[in-house]
C-alpha cells in the first residue's frame, strides 16, 4: 500500500510540475509578445505620402525680367523677390495685369532670395551675403537689417516664426522679433531631401521648391517628413529655354485658396489646382 501510495504521489508530483513548466513557458511566451508588439507601436511608422499632378485654372502675365526667388500674395498683390547681382529687387505686383507698382532695388553686392511678410512688415534674405532686410510693407522703406549664418534661399512665415530654407536638407525656425535660430529639422524622404528653395506656408504644411526639378515638396515642418510631391511636369515656361530659369515661387491666396506658382524669368504666372494621381 505504502508502495502505491508513493508512486501515486510521485505520479502527481510530476504532473503538477510538468503542468508548472508549461504555465510558466506559455506566460513568458506571452510577456515576450507583449513587450514585442509595445516596441514595434512605439517605432516610428513611414508616412503616408501623397502623389499629386495638377490642372491650370488661370494663366495671369509675369515679368521675364524677373528672376525670381521669392513670392508672396496678399490682400490682393503680389509680393515678389527677385535675384542677380545688380539686378535684386523687391517689388509689389498686380496679379491680373502683372504690373510692377512698387520696386526697391537692392545695392548691387547684394543677391536677394526669399521673403515673408510678417504684420506690416516684409522680410527679405539675400543669398551669400549672410543679410536680411526689413522692411515697411507699405511704403517699402527699409526698417532694420539682421544676419544669419547661413545662406539664404526660401523664407516663408507660420504665424508665430519664420521658416527658412538654405539649399541642404534642413529647414530652420527664426524668431521674427531676434532673428535668431531657435531650432531645425532635416527634410526626408526615405533620404535626406537636398536643395529646398523657395517656401510657402500653407495649411500646417511647408510647400518648397527643389531647385533645378519640376517637384515641390509637401513638408511637415514639425517631423521634417515629406507628406506629398508635386509633379509639375510640362509646366514650364518654353519661352525661357536658358537651364538657370527654373520653377521657383509659391505663393497662396488665404482668402481665396488659390495656388500660385511661377519659375525665374518666367513669362507667366499659373494658378493651379492639385489632382492626387493614382
Amino acid at each position: 500500500m505504502s508502495f502505491l501510495m508513493s508512486y501515486e504521489t510521485k505520479r502527481n508530483y510530476e504532473m503538477t510540475t510538468g503542468r508548472m513548466v508549461w504555465l510558466t513557458i506559455l506566460m513568458l511566451l506571452l510577456l515576450i509578445g507583449g513587450f514585442l508588439f509595445v516596441l514595434e507601436s512605439e517605432q516610428p511608422r513611414a508616412p503616408s505620402i501623397t502623389y499629386y499632378t495638377y490642372s491650370t485654372v488661370n494663366t495671369y502675365p509675369h515679368d521675364p525680367d524677373a528672376f525670381t526667388e521669392g513670392l508672396v500674395f496678399q490682400n490682393g498683390f503680389l509680393y515678389e523677390s527677385t535675384g542677380l547681382y545688380g539686378n535684386s529687387s523687391l517689388r509689389q505686383e498686380d496679379l491680373e495685369t502683372g504690373k510692377t507698382l512698387q520696386i526697391h532695388m537692392l545695392q548691387t553686392q547684394y543677391f536677394g532670395e526669399g521673403i515673408a511678410i510678417v504684420g506690416d512688415d516684409i522680410v527679405q534674405l539675400t543669398w551669400r551675403e549672410h543679410v536680411g532686410f526689413v522692411y515697411d510693407k507699405t511704403s517699402f522703406n527699409l526698417l532694420r537689417e539682421f544676419n544669419y549664418s547661413t545662406e539664404g534661399w526660401g523664407l516663408t512665415y507660420d504665424g508665430s516664426q519664420l521658416i527658412m530654407s538654405d539649399g541642404t536638407a534642413h529647414l530652420y525656425f527664426m524668431d521674427p522679433n531676434t532673428f535668431e535660430i531657435t531650432g531645425n529639422v532635416t527634410v526626408h524622404d526615405k533620404a535626406p531631401v537636398t536643395n529646398l528653395n523657395e517656401l510657402e506656408y500653407i495649411k500646417g504644411q511647408v510647400y518648397a521648391n527643389i531647385w533645378e526639378t519640376t517637384r515641390i515638396a509637401i513638408i511637415n515642418p514639425q517631423t521634417g517628413n515629406v507628406t506629398g510631391w508635386i509633379d509639375m511636369n510640362g509646366i514650364q515656361d518654353l519661352k525661357n529655354p536658358n537651364p538657370e530659369n527654373v520653377l521657383n515661387g509659391i505663393a497662396y491666396d488665404s482668402n481665396n485658396n488659390r495656388l500660385f506658382i511661377t519659375g525665374k524669368m518666367w513669362s507667366h504666372i499659373y494658378q493651379i489646382k492639385l489632382i492626387p494621381s493614382s
